[in-house]
Parts: structure tokens; C-alpha cells; sequence
């Protein structure tokens, strides 16, 4: 109970970096959930986040997870809660705000300049990710392999994460 005001401090945090997705906050999880609060290992990160990514609903609901971790059932409502209302109410804002500037001439630039911002943000994300699950040759070609297969054809992306499952599970037993 005594980490929930941390949990909520963390996520609130992390919520307003996920500029360009989930994975843009995932360097800065990395360095508060492991290394600063020791709430999880790097491995038990990198695992939660993966199976976040394949269960259904929003990906980043696997902070409720850590948020469980930490401090049970009212360590997930916090985190949780933490991570969604604060980016829930900033795109409100945000986009009554945009709304009305849809005439001002600035909106086309900011618009141009974040892209590449959320891009490098991600970019560094899937860096981070890859330098804890990347471990040894057969994660390696799985990474490529999967790499390959999202950019060359329409597969199902949850397919391709069950496919990495089973081949991890057979060749990595």
C-alpha cells in the first residue's frame, strides 16, 4: 500500500510520453519500473509488455499488471488509472483545442514536426526493448524473421507474435 503514491507518480508520468504509442514510454518505464523502484526485473518487463502487446483491448493495460505486482488489486486501479485519465484528458484538450485552430497557419508545421518525434520516439523504444530480448541467435533470427514478414506481407501482427511464441517455446526450452 505504501508504493501506491509512487505507482500513481510513475504512471502519470509515463501516460504523458506515449507520443506515438506505448512503445515511446517504454525506455522511460524501463528505467523507473526496473532500475530506479526495482518493481520487476528487466526480463519480467520485457514479458509483461510482450503479452500485453497480444492480448486484446489497449496494449498498455499491462500496467495494471505491474501495478498488481506491486501493491495487488488496488496497485493495478492505480496504475491503471494513472496512466489513462491524465493522456485521456490532455487529448480532450487537446483536440477541442485543435478544433478551433483548424484555420491558423502554424497547425500544418506542428503537425510535420511531430511525426518525427513520435517516430524517434518509438524507434528508441523497439531499441530498448530489443537490447533485454535479443539475447542469442535463435531471438535474433526471430526478430528478423518477424521484421521481415510485417514489412513484406499483411499477416496478422497477433499471428506473428503467436508464431514467435511457439518457436520460442520449442527452440528455446
Amino acid at each position: 500500500m505504501d508504493q501506491l503514491p509512487a505507482l500513481a507518480r510513475v504512471f502519470a508520468y509515463l501516460s504523458l510520453l506515449t507520443v506515438g504509442g506505448g512503445m515511446a514510454a517504454f525506455p522511460e518505464m524501463k528505467t523507473l519500473v526496473v532500475d530506479v523502484h526495482r518493481w520487476l526485473t528487466y526480463a519480467q518487463l520485457i514479458h509483461i509488455y510482450s503479452v500485453g502487446q497480444m492480448a486484446p483491448g489497449p496494449n498498455m493495460m499491462m500496467v495494471a499488471t505491474i501495478g498488481e505486482r506491486v501493491s495487488g488489486i488496488p496497485g493495478a486501479l492505480v496504475a491503471a488509472a494513472a496512466f489513462f485519465i491524465p493522456t485521456g484528458l490532455l487529448c480532450f484538450a487537446v483536440g477541442r483545442l485543435w478544433k478551433r485552430l483548424a484555420n491558423w497557419p502554424w497547425r500544418t508545421s506542428i503537425q510535420l514536426g511531430l511525426a518525427p518525434v513520435a517516430i524517434g520516439l518509438a524507434v528508441a523504444g523497439t531499441v530498448t526493448f530489443g537490447k533485454g530480448s535479443i539475447t542469442n541467435w535463435i531471438t535474433a533470427a526471430v526478430a528478423l524473421a518477424i521484421f521481415t514478414l510485417t514489412l513484406r506481407s499483411k499477416i496478422n501482427p497477433a499471428l506473428l507474435i503467436l508464431g514467435g511464441a511457439i518457436v520460442g517455446g520449442i527452440a528455446l526450452r
